[in-house]
């Protein structure tokens, strides 16, 4: 026995043992010490306790082999208050190990699910998974639209109508891509899965953009036919000209229509066949296949067809799951199809849980509590302009009457979400973090307010992501003398990288090879590495939490969408009296994002004209991209690679006491941008004046 061939031994083991069990007793004193020490997770210190601690835990176990070999009572004494002691330690120093664990072990086992795809040559998609969904829980209610059911066998068969419709025509063939306008509503869904069945690739194009931008859409999917709403075929009006010499097909969904040019599908439909296409022709040979394309604003100006395959919206159908999700939730969904978030993670969502969705034509704040308590939702989907004009709405008697208990999004701002559980309840909200195209995610499972998601030593194994150091002023990347880049240290901002690997693909977008390449950055660290530019300023503090912090380069967001500065430069440049414009985004206080700004050069010959300006910048650009503010200049400051400087404009602001600079504001009621004063600008930090 160890006890008596090393008494010394013995001994000591004792004394642990019952230094362990008085520990216990005294936890507050322990509580103490361990915060004395625990500078954070990389201090000397630290470490030094650790492995204290792991000799003690070692030697309670060698004490509790000895006691149980001796026959003894005292073994169980031992494990008890090594099991507690360790209990403490780990919530002290590991708080969120648990947690972290069991998230970790969910997605490790979807991860091996998708390597099984490629084991088996046999890709299992979220249509798949919808048919198998259909078959098993045909009567479910899939999608609840206006207070009416739609069951998972109706979706499908409605879907199936609509791909028999495109198959006897005979327009489509496998590959082919469709680009789809429509508002949310369930045919939206129909006509989707419908072209999918066909193995067509579908391209979601965003309701708000404009003729001279939704043309361009076309070039980027290689798109010759457009499924449009009934109520938004008449926005077309103008273009469809320009269709016709594309050749591109119209189909409207509808029963009939006074465009001769265009086709309609809902009276097709009523002759259709409600059979499941032949599944060969959805069959996925490969993860890597395009199945959509979802346009993202960026640097270019005009809208980018971002890549998605049956890889991307698998991962996101899992979102739901991975935060706890059931087949008994009820799903509410407020946001656009055509975003990701709605489609892929949304609608996808609820296909992997089989369970139900309340699909919404558009968010209605004054709605949104009274749909949660008559349809029973549990969780719910937003973004962070959402939660906040739920805030800002006045309070009402039983706010805290439902029965949500997850939301998952992202954009929440601290204020707002503290403000959120204040008024609404403890609902765990789940933010999450990634881009349309890019290649890495991260999912705040704890539920850590402020944070955008949560990283840990076994994610990063698994995921190679860095923040390096990025120059506000120059724009770019800090390189050291070697050329590459530098970390930055734990808590300092720095831009988020993302590795591309064949773990982590990079699918680029449509159209351009140049547009991919504009997004990847190469020897990083070493000679020949490729990294995904996320474009946004991030920090990861002591316990591996991700805080975003800022977006860089020529794009920022604004009610909830992203708006490209390039593009709304190009509109404004049209404009006969401007001679250059410099667009960038402002901080509001109280509200998420920034707003649009543009520094303007008028002509010598010319005066500036708001009115002008107001019917132009309407005409040509969704409510979103609309510059609210103008800033006259005689010249424009310039970076030492001719690039127009927006760092310092960003800087000032638009507070008419400290810019120098003649000051315009977006006015509606006016119809026309007005001088900014001193008494507008109050109104507007105090949330009195709807920007």
């Amino acid at each position: 026995m160890y006890c008596s061939l090393y008494p010394g031994l013995d001994v000591l083991l004792s004394t642990i043992s019952w230094a362990g069990c008085t520990a216990l007793y005294y936890y507050i004193t322990i509580h103490d010490i361990l915060l004395l020490l625990c500078f954070g997770p990389d201090s000397p210190k630290t470490r030094v306790l650790l492995r204290v601690l792991a000799v003690i835990l070692l030697c309670f176990i060698i004490r509790g082999i000895d006691y149980i070999m001796c026959f003894s009572l005292e073994w169980l004494t031992a494990i008890v208050a090594s099991v507690l002691f360790a209990h403490v330690v780990q919530k002290q120093l590991l708080p969120y190990f648990w947690k972290d664990f069991f998230f970790l072990l969910k997605v490790i086992r979807y991860g091996v699910r998708l390597e099984m795809f490629k084991v088996k040559s046999k890709v299992v998609t979220v249509m798949d998974r919808f048919v198998e969904q259909a078959e098993r829980i045909p009567t479910k209610p899939f999608v609840i639209y206006e207070g009416i059911p739609y069951t998972y066998e109706q979706i499908n068969e409605r879907s199936n109508r609509v791909a028999d419709v495109f198959l006897q025509q005979g327009e489509l063939r496998r590959g082919d891509a469709v680009a789809l306008l429509m508002t949310n509503e369930p045919d939206f869904i129909c006509v989707w899965f419908g072209l999918i069945k066909l193995g067509c690739s579908v391209a979601f194009l965003n309701t708000n953009i404009k003729s001279r931008s939704l043309l361009h859409c076309f070039k980027c999917c290689g798109a010759k036919t457009l499924v449009v709403g009934a109520d938004l075929l008449d926005s077309l009006e103008d273009i469809l000209p320009s269709l016709q010499e594309d050749s591109i097909s119209v189909w409207a969904v509808k029963s009939e229509s006074s465009h001769t040019e265009v086709q309609t599908l809902l009276d097709k439909m009523q002759q259709a066949s409600d059979k499941n296409p032949p599944p060969a022709l959805r069959t996925a040979t490969s993860l890597k296949e395009a199945t959509l394309y979802i346009f993202t604003s960026g640097t270019t100006g005009l809208p980018k067809a971002a890549v998605i395959t049956h890889l991307q919206s698998l991962k996101a159908a899992a979102g739901f799951w991975a935060y706890g999700g059931s087949k008994d939730d009820v799903v509410y969904i407020p946001l656009p199809l055509y975003h990701s978030a709605a489609s892929l993670v949304g609608i996808g969502g609820t296909i992997e849980l089989g369970a139900t969705c309340i699909l919404k034509k558009k968010f209605s704040a004054t709605q949104f509590w009274n749909d949660c308590r008559k349809y029973d939702v549990t969780i719910i989907q937003y973004i962070g302009e959402l939660c906040r004009y739920l805030c800002n709405q006045p309070k009402a008697v039983g706010e805290k009457e439902h029965k949500v208990r997850m939301g998952v999004g992202n954009g929440l701002r601290q204020d707002v979400w503290r403000e959120f559980h204040r008024r609404f309840g403890e609902i765990l909200m789940c933010e999450l973090y990634g881009s349309t195209e890019g290649n890495l995610c991260f999912m705040n499972h704890v539920g850590k307010i402020g944070a955008v998601g949560r990283s840990n030593l076994f994610y990063k194994l698994l995921f190679k992501y860095d923040l390096v150091r990025y120059d506000m002023i120059r724009d770019e990347p800090v390189r050291n003398q070697l050329g590459f880049c530098e970390h930055v240290k734990k808590g300092e901002t720095g831009l988020l990288l993302s590795k591309i690997s064949p773990t982590s693909p990079f699918f680029g977008y449509a159209g351009s090879k140049e547009l991919t390449e504009k997004k990847l950055m190469k020897n990083v660290f070493v000679k020949g590495d490729a990294y995904f530019n996320t474009g946004d300023l991030m920090a990861e503090d002591a316990e591996d939490f991700i805080c975003f912090k800022d977006r860089v380069g020529d794009t920022f967001r604004w009610k909830g969408e992203n708006v490209a500065t390039t593009e709304v430069t190009e509109v404004l440049g049209l404009v006969d009296f401007i001679q250059e414009a410099n667009v960038y985004g402002v901080e509001v206080s109280g509200n998420e994002g920034r707003a649009g700004m543009a520094a303007v050069i008028v002509r010598a010959e010319c005066e500036f004209s708001g009115r002008k300006l107001f019917d132009h910048v309407v005409q040509c650009l969704p409510a979103y991209a609309r510059p609210i503010f103008i800033r006259l200049q005689e010249s424009m400051e310039m970076t030492g690679t001719f690039k127009q400087q927006k760092f310092n404009l960003v800087k000032s602001g638009f507070n008419p006491s400290t810019v120098c600079d003649p000051l315009y504001l977006l006015d509606y009621s006016e119809k026309s941008y007005i001088p900014l004063t001193d008494k507008l600008y109050d109104s507007i930090l105090a949330s009195k004046h709807k920007l």
